[in-house]
């Protein structure tokens, strides 16, 4: 048994109340956290770390990342949503190959370890054919992240002679398929599927989707966002069907009444908002504010490095001030001015790591510091110059800190990211390929600068 002490940190378990901050000791053996506190003796330990000037902390979650989409960086950056439906959903990805898509996903998974994420949620919606599916697969083994497959399909628009994606049920021999590849690494890699849902598919749709998750006990998550939805009765027969529970996820909910809101909150779906593509691309503000006044908290996803970064401090930061923007504004119609913010720093961290591991049903594995949990680890140097005087270690995380902070990264025992240096041989070549791919898909399309400025 190979065991690891992490010695004299800072240590940010998550768990609540005094025992958010603690100084001490982290034991890691194997791939487990084996005790957490102050005084714990190295005696036996192969590796011993000095974390008198660090950071630990749980590795981040990214709860919703359509991982593909690292070949066109930047590309959606200037556009609204259906500006991007029709240029990525309609032309860009029709012509990706597996090869693209493995790329693809490699690197934005290995860019998810380098920024402090340890489970990545790859909500991968363009799988044309298993070959694109096994593919995404191999690239986030070989990546080293942990990771939560969402098994989605392609948007293209309709084809003389074929149904609509809309019309179209999810494959339920691919998932059977997809079941036994992941075998053998389901603590690594666990499979959920990408549905269309009650906003983008047919009722008759709709319900296959669903009961095909609740028959293997997988998490369906949807989009439920900007536009007319193809389906306005869907949530209510969904809720009278009894699909609706734990196992659902709705991203983003921006145009969600009230009422369904707080009836899908009853009923324990979960949510994630992504809140820099909602902001740039037109879905509205995040819905953090609404789901507080119904006693819950989202997940945080990164969603498309096709228009932004996929940095989730960065992300937990831009939530943060978003909702606080809109409780000042509420604040200010009242009459009031200053006084106490209601959302706290610690807030936000705990929407990406706790809310991310609850949003899998994970909580018991990952998102906190615990004796039992699996060791995936964030460890920032809290010696830099944008972080000193550290007066709160929370805070001084979500608001001050960013990736060139951070040191190390620790998934299931094992260093990712050691020194400020990622682990994984064959980077330079994979970036080279990566950019002669986005350049190929692009040229494809007839996508020129000023059709992305």
């Amino acid at each position: 048994m190979k065991s690891m002490l992490i010695k004299d940190a800072t240590i940010l378990t998550m768990h609540g109340g005094s025992e958010d901050v603690l100084r001490g000791d982290v034991l890691i053996r194997d791939d487990i956290i084996a005790a957490v506190g102050p005084g714990i003796t190295a005696e036996g330990s192969d590796e011993v770390v000095d974390g008198r000037n660090l950071i630990v902390m749980p590795g981040l979650v990214n709860a919703h990342m359509h991982t593909w989409q690292t070949a066109l960086r930047s590309i959606g950056s200037n556009w609204t949503f259906p500006e991007y439906l029709r240029w990525v959903h309609a032309g860009l990805a029709t012509h990706f190959r597996p090869r693209d898509i493995y790329i693809s996903t490699l690197v934005g998974a290995l860019n998810q370890l380098d920024c402090g994420t340890t489970t990545l949620v790859d909500w991968c919606h363009n799988n044309p054919t298993p070959a694109h599916t096994d593919a995404a697969v191999e690239a986030l083994r070989a990546s080293g992240i942990r990771a939560a497959f969402l098994h989605g399909t392609p948007k293209p628009d309709p084809r003389p002679g074929k149904s609509p994606f809309w019309e179209v049920a999810h494959p339920r021999e691919e998932i059977v398929r997809l079941r036994q590849a992941l075998m053998p690494d389901a603590g690594m890699i666990s499979l959920g599927l990408a549905v269309l849902g009650p906003h983008y598919a047919t009722l008759e749709v709709t319900l296959h989707d669903f009961r095909l998750a609740q028959e293997f006990g997988l998490i369906a998550s949807v989009h439920e966002g900007y536009g007319p939805s193809r389906c306005p009765e869907g949530w209510a027969r969904l809720e009278s069907e009894g699909l609706l529970n734990g196992l659902v996820n709705i991203v983003h909910g921006n145009e969600l009444s009230d009422d369904r809101l707080g009836r899908l909150v009853d009923r324990g779906v979960r949510f994630t908002v992504t809140p820099e593509s909602e902001l740039i691309c037109g879905h509205g503000h995040p819905i953090l504010g609404r789901l507080r006044n119904l006693g819950t908290w989202p997940s945080i996803g990164a969603d498309i490095e096709s228009a932004h970064s996929g940095d989730m401090l960065t992300a937990a930061r831009t939530a943060l001030t978003c909702q606080r923007s809109l409780d000042n504004i509420e604040a200010r119609a009242r009459g009031q001015f200053g006084g106490k913010s209601g959302l706290r720093a610690r807030d936000a961290l705990n929407w990406v790591t706790m809310e991310g591991a609850r949003m899998l049903g994970q909580e018991d594995r990952i998102g906190s510091i615990a004796p039992g949990k699996q060791a995936d680890l964030l460890i920032l140097r809290a010696d830099g110059l944008n972080l000193q005087p550290i007066h709160d270690p929370i805070s001084t995380v979500v608001m001050q800190s960013n990736a060139s902070n951070i040191d190390s990264v620790m998934v299931a025992g094992v260093w990712r990211k050691r020194h400020g240096r990622l682990l994984h041989d064959g980077l330079d070549s994979a970036l080279e390929e990566l950019g002669e791919c986005g350049r190929r898909i692009r040229q494809a399309v007839g996508l020129h600068l000023t059709d992305i400025t």
